[in-house]
């Protein structure tokens, strides 16, 4: 896509993103007490469709399909930018497939269509161990993660082998895109993945071999000074990360588990807001993308506190920043 394609495309995105809530718009929704009463508030905001059923997980999934629906019309078939946002989606259909063909039904896996195998052809692939069929990226990893299940029936381990090479492969893509965007996401979301497997190693007595397993190397940390500092302590942890540009996570693991999870995923919205101000190139497009899923995820937070009757001091905590 040229760069005047891109002009226009961005134009349009530049509209949609008065749609995106504002923190203000954040307030407004937390201040609605009930959860019946926020679902109708997004529904007033233009969430969901006419015929979208008045349930939380109806409305956010449609929301999700409508930004990537936008988004790759406007890309007009120019969208093999957009498959790294969906190495997510990607590779837990594969750790779904796996544990359905083990013991079906038993797991209670949903899967994702919109991405590259959706999920009635990945339990296929997997049931039949055709690994060719899948994407170059992820059949060592699925070949291995399957027998691994299967000779073992430990799904946490499964899960290590397939999370690891989705973060690889989403490293690679980012190392080899042409667009900075791509080799930002890339950077942050393999950094803020590593720095989760410390923090959660630490907590749960995780060996150093568990940790060196689960993390992928990226240029912005050191994954083995990372995994030692994780072996000693959340001050150790802190220490390491003080050093770096994630410092910030520091100060949010020093105040709590939430400002934690909080930081972790502030970070990508602090990668892609640069595009706000880039007009010819497709960064905008998937800062858009991204953008919105994580308004989406903020929702959901909000209307699960809700759902559980959740303290608003408890729910402010766990708000993440927005894009607009």
């Amino acid at each position: 896509m040229s760069d005047t394609k891109y002009a226009y495309a961005v134009a349009r995105i530049r509209a949609l993103e008065n749609g995106l809530f504002s923190s203000a718009q954040i307030e407004q929704l937390l201040s609605v007490k009930s959860y019946e009463g926020a679902l109708r508030f997004l529904t007033e905001h233009g969430w969901g469709d006419a015929d979208t059923p008045l349930s939380a997980e109806a409305i956010l999934t449609r929301e999700k399909a409508k930004s990537w629906e936008t988004v790759r019309d406007l890309l007009k078939g120019d969208d093999a930018i957009l498959a790294v946002l969906s190495y997510g989606d990607l590779y837990h259909n594969l750790k779904a497939a796996i544990k359905d063909a083990a013991a079906p039904g038993s797991h209670g896996n949903v899967y994702f269509d919109d991405c590259e195998v959706d999920g009635a052809r990945m339990s296929k692939i997997v049931a039949e161990k055709d690994w060719q069929a899948l994407p170059a990226h992820m059949r060592e990893a699925a070949k291995e993660a399957s027998e691994t299940f299967l000779h073992t029936g430990d799904g946490q381990l499964c899960d290590i082998i397939v999370d690891r090479s989705a973060l690889a492969a989403i490293y690679e893509c980012g190392k080899n895109a042409s667009d900075a965007i791509i080799r930002d996401y890339a950077e942050t979301t393999v950094a803020v993945a590593d720095i989760k497997i410390a923090v959660r190693s630490q907590k749960t007595g995780k060996h150093l071999d568990f940790m060196r397993r689960a993390m992928a190397p990226c240029d912005s940390l050191n994954i083995e000074r990372l995994s030692q500092a994780a072996l000693g302590g959340v001050g150790a942890i802190c220490e390491y990360l003080e050093g770096t540009r994630y410092g910030g996570g520091a100060q949010a693991l020093k105040e709590s588990p939430s400002a934690f999870e909080r930081w972790c995923d502030n970070q990508l919205i602090e990668t892609i807001k640069p595009q706000k101000y880039n007009p010819f190139t497709a960064g905008p497009l998937v800062a858009y993308i991204l953008a919105k899923e994580n308004e989406i995820k903020t929702v959901r937070i909000i209307l699960t506190a809700r759902l559980n009757g959740l303290e608003e001091e408890q729910i402010r905590e766990r708000i993440r920043e927005m894009y607009v």
